[in-house]
């Protein structure tokens, strides 16, 4: 069933296999939403949840660990992108574990792939319908400063959309959801710390984006800023929030296919959970 509220997945590199269980879940209980907004990790598994493709997103997420054409060091200085573009967005999507694109493109609901306007500093919501050419809104909003290289669309140059609205609830309100189930991937009590020693390797990567190097400064403000604004909405019960009661030992960038199979086991059994209570929200 489509239940008219926005889905808003956070981001979290390979942490975001606890959204892929997630939506798994909500795959088996067949509930769609509206209106989806997705960030880095999130607009990835969102693929997968537009095309009813259970259990996708976990296979990938776990199943090319140990290839260096996936994610890694090789590929960061082979080609510039940490996690490799043609295996990442083409031989796995169209050959390895083929994307069912006709089916995305019948998804009943709108679905948008968060990115950042590297040159204006703000965030673009480019949506995710054609996935044979959306792919590169998908690949825009994952693309992590310093470790990949800058998505131009229509001649506008993006990175990844966590650094302007990492967990984009507002927009969703904004675009009339009266009702928004957030996705996080950062555990319960987490708070994010002020940029280091990486800033001065952003400010010299980005010298004709400067706007990026303001927004890595004040990142930390503006997530714990929207963080706080959830918890406060949730309690208050206008918002429906899921995420990691404790803090996972998957790492942004992990090759242990057992952490990554419990975090995506979490994640399903914490929607398994809260069903009732979410069936209680959407309904109400």
């Amino acid at each position: 069933m489509m239940y008219q509220a926005g889905l808003i997945l956070e981001g979290g590199g390979m942490k975001g296999i606890y959204t892929a269980g997630v939506l798994d879940f909500f795959m088996d209980q067949e509930i769609l939403f509206s209106d989806c907004y997705g960030v880095s990790a999130g607009a990835c598994h969102l693929c997968s949840y537009m095309s009813g493709q259970r259990g996708r997103s976990y296979r990938i997420s776990v199943n090319y660990l140990d290839m260096k054409q996936y994610c890694g060091g090789w590929s960061l200085l082979r080609t510039g992108d940490l996690f490799g573009v043609d295996m990442n967005y083409s031989l796995i999507p169209d050959y390895l574990d083929p994307y069912d694109y006709d089916a995305a493109a019948e998804y009943a609901g709108r679905a948008f792939a968060v990115a950042t306007d590297i040159r204006m500093g703000k965030p673009a919501y480019l949506p995710m319908k054609d996935l044979r050419k959306d792919i590169m809104a998908v690949r825009a909003s994952s693309s992590l400063p310093l470790v990949s290289r800058n998505v131009e669309i229509d001649g506008k140059p993006y990175l990844d959309g966590g650094i302007s609205d990492p967990i984009p609830v507002r927009q969703s309100m904004r675009d009339g959801n009266r009702k928004n189930v957030v996705v996080m991937t950062k555990e319960v009590g987490f708070v994010r710390e002020p940029a280091g020693a990486e800033l001065a390797l952003v400010r010299a990567r980005y010298l004709r984006y400067p706007k990026v190097y303001e927004l890595m400064r004040e990142r930390h403000l503006s997530y714990n800023t929207t963080v706080r604004y959830i918890e406060e909405k949730q309690r208050e019960g206008k918002l429906f929030v899921i995420r990691p009661k404790q803090k996972s030992e998957v790492g942004r960038i992990e090759k242990d296919k057992e952490k990554m199979t419990a975090l995506y086991e979490e994640g399903y059994r914490d929607a398994q959970e809260c069903y009732e209570k979410l069936m209680e929200y959407l309904r109400g």
